[in-house]
């Protein structure tokens, strides 16, 4: 059997990535931080691209379009940097999107001289008690190597062999007084090695001379930690007024003492979005403060225009292919923009009622109804609303806030996730810390409100607002 070859015609349909569209969708999941950034490597790359609002040039812009012939390139047969559609990359927008920065809207952010110290970290704390408490170089040496072993929550996680260890001049009677006097810095309850020495001596500081207190935490710590309070009266051979008294002043105690002086440091949220309501109505601004004003340097439109020099090959390549790249960008981000405003405004038309009233008054909402209201897909819309923030009337939220399933209820309309949250919160906050509501009372009060929900979800909602069980919020009075 003789092979045989013959071409044929195949038509197939194929979803191709082209670069513009994978730039475009790279871009829209940005934050504004992350956009910037690639804008300033974008420009550092490509010498077309330039900053038009801090850049000032006196030649006007060449024309895009001409009335005669273009050169020719004798090489091609073409006419330079035809191949490139500008028409395409310059068009008028829609109308309904405007960029501009509502600067009347900022934020006031710190002053400057507000930025510049730091707090106080719990070994910079200790470290100048340390200082001023003792003019000897061997207690401030063994002190020193004490407070660097503590934990953030101020706990001492290396034994005192441990620290003999560091320095064979040291000796464990001396890293024990040692740490004794640590143990007296402020705050109280500093440098203990377990959390019942550490109530131990918090108690000592505040002057409690009673019994009953040490005893809880010396002897029956995990009774406590377990709530088992009747046990615990049973063991101590006390009533449960006076088991009471003395949980009320352990419940004062601080079992991390290290925790206040681990201040995080303030991270400042930019809106990407500013809601401003004028007159009746209420406007999408996008906030563009920041972001370079991109166009096209003089001196490489100049190579484009026909009335200029013949570059050379070389050259004509590099700028063809720099040329595409930013107008890419640009166009990119024009679209950016535009798909942040028109989801930002579809979310203003559902959550008006959020604008006007607050938490209570929220809508469910899923990615599709803002997609079939732009006419987008939910994809888009999805990376649209990650890590963008709206700043509204009601606060800073993140875009993606607003998106939560609903509850149905007895009045024809769900209610959002966010609101019986919220009604949650309330219930436990105005119940008899004696007689703490159920999972299953929850659900019979909100259903009293024409809520129809089961009572797992109420744990689960619960748990996720990291509310206690009836259980564990039940407490004990004198």
């Amino acid at each position: 059997m003789a092979l045989e070859q013959k071409l044929s015609v195949r038509l197939s349909q194929k979803l191709i990535m082209t670069p513009s569209l994978q730039q475009a969708i790279k871009l829209l999941q940005m934050s504004k931080l992350e956009l910037v950034e690639e804008i300033a490597q974008e420009m550092e790359a490509n010498p077309v691209l330039e900053d038009g609002s801090t850049t000032e040039t006196t030649e006007p812009a060449p024309s895009l379009k001409t009335d005669g012939p273009a050169e020719v390139d004798a090489s091609s047969g073409k006419a330079p940097y035809n191949e490139i559609d500008y028409e395409s990359f310059f068009q008028d927008l829609d109308g309904e999107y405007v960029p501009r920065t509502p600067v009347e809207y900022r934020e006031e952010l710190p002053s400057f001289e507000n930025t510049l110290s730091k707090p106080s970290t719990l070994s910079d704390h200790l470290l100048w008690q340390l200082d001023l408490s003792t003019s000897s170089a061997k207690l401030k040496e063994i002190g020193g190597a004490i407070i660097g072993n503590l934990d953030e929550d101020g706990f001492l996680r290396a034994t005192v062999e441990e620290i003999c260890a560091m320095d064979s001049s040291f000796t464990n009677e001396e890293v024990e007084a040692a740490l004794r006097f640590v143990q007296d810095f402020d705050p109280p309850g500093v440098a203990s090695r377990d959390l019942r020495e550490c109530l131990l001596r918090q108690l000592e500081h505040i002057g409690s001379t009673g019994e009953l207190e040490e005893a809880i935490v010396r002897d029956h710590l995990e009774k406590l930690q377990k709530q088992h309070y009747k046990e615990l009266a049973e063991a101590l051979g006390c009533t449960m007024e006076e088991l009471g008294h003395s949980l009320e002043i352990i419940r004062h105690l601080d079992p991390r003492p290290g925790q206040r002086y681990n201040v995080t440091a303030s991270q400042y949220v930019v809106p990407d979005v500013y809601v401003v309501k004028i007159d009746d109505e209420y406007q999408v601004l996008l906030n563009e403060e920041g972001l370079p004003r991109l166009r096209i340097s003089p001196v490489y439109r100049r190579m484009v225009d026909r009335g200029s020099e013949e570059p050379s090959r070389e050259a004509r390549a590099y700028v063809r292919e720099k040329l595409r790249s930013a107008f890419r960008l640009i166009k990119s981000l024009e679209e950016r923009q535009r798909t942040i405003y028109k989801v930002a405004s579809s979310i203003v038309r559902f959550q008006r009622e959020f604008l006007e009233h607050g938490i209570e008054r929220i809508r469910p909402l899923i990615l599709k109804d803002v997609a079939d209201d732009i006419g987008m897909h939910e994809s888009t819309v999805s990376r649209v609303v990650n890590n963008k923030y709206m700043h509204t009337t009601r606060g800073l939220y993140e875009m993606r806030f607003f998106f939560h399933s609903g509850i149905a209820s007895a009045y024809g309309e769900d209610i959002s996730s966010l609101t019986v949250k919220q009604k949650i919160r309330k219930i436990v906050g105005e119940e008899d810390a004696r007689h703490p509501y159920s999972d299953s009372e929850i659900v019979k009060m909100l259903r009293g409100e024409g809520l129809k929900i089961a009572r797992r979800t109420v744990a689960k909602y619960r748990e996720e607002m990291r509310i206690p069980s009836s259980t564990s919020r039940r407490q004990i009075f004198g």
